[in-house]
C-alpha cells in the first residue's frame, strides 16, 4: 500500500533540483524597480536641472565664496599676515636703489648740494612711506652702483655694503639713523605737522634690539664713534679697490659733514621749534625749563 507524497516533500524535491542562491545569481523582480530619478539641491530640487532653481541663482543653493568645507572657512582659520607674534613686530623698509636715485637726481627732483633726507626722497616722489602699515623708513641698496656718479650726502635708516662703498668712492657720505613713528610721519609729511602750529619734538632713541645696528659704523650708525665711522670707510675702500677722497678739501665739504643731532628730525631745525606757516617764520623758545628739557639728550 503506497500513499500520496506531501506538498513538502515535493517542495524539497524541487529545491534539490535548483541551483544554489548566490549573490552572483540574485536579480530583482522584473518591473519591482523603479527609475532612478536624479534630485537637484535647495528647496526646489525636484526639477531635472539639478541647480535648485530655473530662474535667477539664489544664494541659499551654493557655499559662499571661499568656502572650502567644515564649519570654519579658511580666512578664519588661517591667521592673516602681519597679526600673528612671529610679523607683528617686524619692520620693513622700503628699498631704494642707486639707480633709482640717481635718475631722481639727474631729473633735479632731489638737490645735491642740500643734505639728503627722508624728507627731500618722499617729496622727489621717489618712494612712499607708510608709518601705518610698519615702514621704518628707507633701504638703501646697491643696484645701479656703477652707474652712480653724484657727490651726496644721504641718511637713510639702512644701508647695504655695496650701496655704502658706491658712495663714498665718488666722495660722498651715508648715515643710517633711526626714526620712531611719530618722527617718522613728522619727516615725511613737515607741511601739515606745521599748519597744526606745534613744537618740532625730540626724536626717540631706537630700541634695545636696533642699538647694535646703530651704534656699528661698518653700517655707518649715526650713534657711532666718529673715528671709528673713519677706519671703516678706510677698510671698506682697500675692500673694494678704491682710494678714498678727501672730502675735507671739497668745495661742499659743509654740506658733506652736516649731520643731524640724535634727537633732531630737520635739518636747520631744532627740537622745540615751532614753525609758523602763515607769517613764514620760526619761533624758538626762550623758557628754562623748555630749553633744559629740548636741549637734553636723555
Amino acid at each position: 500500500m503506497s500513499f500520496p507524497k506531501r506538498p513538502a516533500g515535493k517542495a524539497f524535491e524541487t529545491l534539490k533540483n535548483l541551483p544554489r542562491i548566490t549573490l552572483a545569481n540574485l536579480r530583482p523582480e522584473p518591473g519591482s524597480m523603479r527609475p532612478e530619478r536624479r534630485r537637484g539641491r535647495g528647496q526646489h530640487g525636484g526639477n531635472k536641472s539639478g541647480r535648485g532653481h530655473k530662474g535667477e541663482r539664489q544664494r541659499g543653493t551654493r557655499p559662499r565664496l571661499g568656502f572650502e568645507g567644515g564649519k570654519t572657512p579658511f580666512y578664519l582659520s588661517i591667521p592673516k599676515y602681519g597679526y600673528n607674534e612671529g610679523h607683528s613686530r617686524r619692520c620693513q623698509y622700503q628699498p631704494l636703489s642707486l639707480m633709482r636715485l640717481q635718475y631722481l637726481i639727474d631729473l633735479g627732483r632731489v638737490d645735491v648740494t642740500q643734505p639728503i633726507d627722508l624728507t627731500q626722497l618722499v617729496n622727489a616722489r621717489g618712494l612712499t612711506i607708510q608709518p601705518l602699515k610698519r615702514d621704518y623708513g628707507v633701504q638703501l641698496v646697491d643696484e645701479g652702483g656703477d652707474i652712480f656718479a653724484a657727490k651726496i650726502n644721504i641718511e637713510v635708516q639702512r644701508a647695504s655694503e655695496g650701496a655704502i662703498a658706491a658712495i663714498e668712492r665718488n666722495g660722498g657720505v651715508v648715515t643710517t639713523s633711526f626714526y620712531d613713528p611719530i618722527s617718522l610721519g613728522i619727516v615725511i609729511k613737515p607741511v601739515p605737522f606745521f599748519l597744526r602750529g606745534q613744537p618740532i619734538p625730540k626724536r626717540m632713541l631706537p630700541g634695545e634690539d636696533m642699538v647694535p645696528y646703530y651704534t656699528d659704523a661698518e653700517n655707518r650708525g649715526y650713534l657711532a664713534d666718529p673715528e671709528k665711522i673713519q677706519k671703516a670707510r678706510l677698510a671698506l675702500a682697500q675692500k673694494y679697490g678704491y682710494i678714498l677722497p678727501d672730502i675735507s678739501k671739497d668745495e661742499l665739504f659743509d654740506m658733506l659733514s652736516t649731520r643731524k643731532d640724535v634727537r633732531q628730525i630737520f635739518f636747520g631745525l631744532a627740537p622745540g621749534w615751532v614753525v609758523n606757516m602763515s607769517e613764514k617764520k620760526v619761533l624758538m623758545p626762550t623758557d628754562e625749563k623748555l630749553l633744559k628739557y629740548y636741549n637734553s639728550k636723555e
